[in-house]
């Protein structure tokens, strides 16, 4: 069985794939693709595989692009660390997944459940893939996500409402939560900024604030803006004039919708 594997973060498409090795040695890992460009690029000029892993929010956007924009005959089975809300819209529609930090025995099933599977019409694929994105694209607008973080030796899932703001210092990247932890991520503030979309605002080159974590703005000479949070932060966060009212819009619209 020859399968692809769509994760944008490299130790957790290594780890899938030998974990994949592991179950059984007719399981070729054929390639390994780390974004929708990637991906659509790739399909539009390779064969098809008999079964492809996914992880769902990529740094360039959501893998259900991939099926809109190529006809895929394949089954996928997506790996994710959406949590169970958004999980629903998967379960309503159809789509196979394995949960974020996925275990052995949750891979062994998959694989097995697929083995003799016989391939899905690609129009079947695109109306369950479009619904799904859809229902993901408005849960992410409402504040639900998650993203994965590597601490050590472990990939420790963080819901978006639980982080409270990134920030680069020195060329390297912070996530601070609210309860005051801080963790070292690999991600640049722009890839951060494509997976939290509406929910986190770009307040300079340096942050990047949950609409959560922040108390207030006060205007700051000449024409800019404050930030303050409503945690313990050393760091002053100021708004520039160009994106004053922008940042303004964006957390008066955030504040209706709570």
């Amino acid at each position: 069985m020859k399968i692809i594997i769509i994760e944008d973060e490299t130790l957790v498409a290594e780890d899938l794939a030998a974990s994949l090795k592991e179950i059984s040695s007719d399981l070729e890992i054929v390639s390994i693709l780390g974004s929708v460009k990637e991906a659509i690029s790739y399909f539009k000029v390779h064969p098809q595989p008999d079964l492809i892993f996914s992880d769902i929010q990529l740094g360039d956007g959501l893998s259900f692009e991939i099926v809109q924009a190529v006809p895929l005959q394949v089954p996928l089975i997506f790996c994710t660390a959406f949590d169970e809300y958004a999980l629903d819209a998967f379960k309503a529609n159809g789509i196979e997944y394995i949960l974020k930090p996925f275990s052995y025995e949750a891979l062994k099933l998959a694989v097995e459940k697929f083995k003799n599977m016989k391939k899905i019409m690609s129009h079947q694929l695109s109306l369950q893939y479009q619904t799904a994105i859809e229902s993901l694209s408005s849960m992410q607008q409402k504040g639900s996500g998650t993203l994965m973080v590597k601490f050590r030796d472990r990939l420790l899932p963080f819901t978006f409402d639980k982080i409270a703001l990134f920030y680069v210092e020195n060329e390297t990247t912070t996530m601070l939560t609210h309860s005051g932890k801080s963790y070292i991520l690999n991600d640049s503030l722009e890839d951060l900024e494509k997976k939290t979309q509406q929910v986190f605002f770009r307040m300079n080159r340096q942050f990047l604030v949950n609409r959560n974590a922040i108390q207030d703005a006060t205007d700051y000479f000449p024409r800019k803006l404050k930030v303050n949070l409503l945690l313990p932060f050393d760091k002053e966060i100021f708004v520039s004039r160009e994106k004053r009212t922008k940042m303004l819009t964006w957390l008066s619209s955030s504040n209706l919708d709570q």
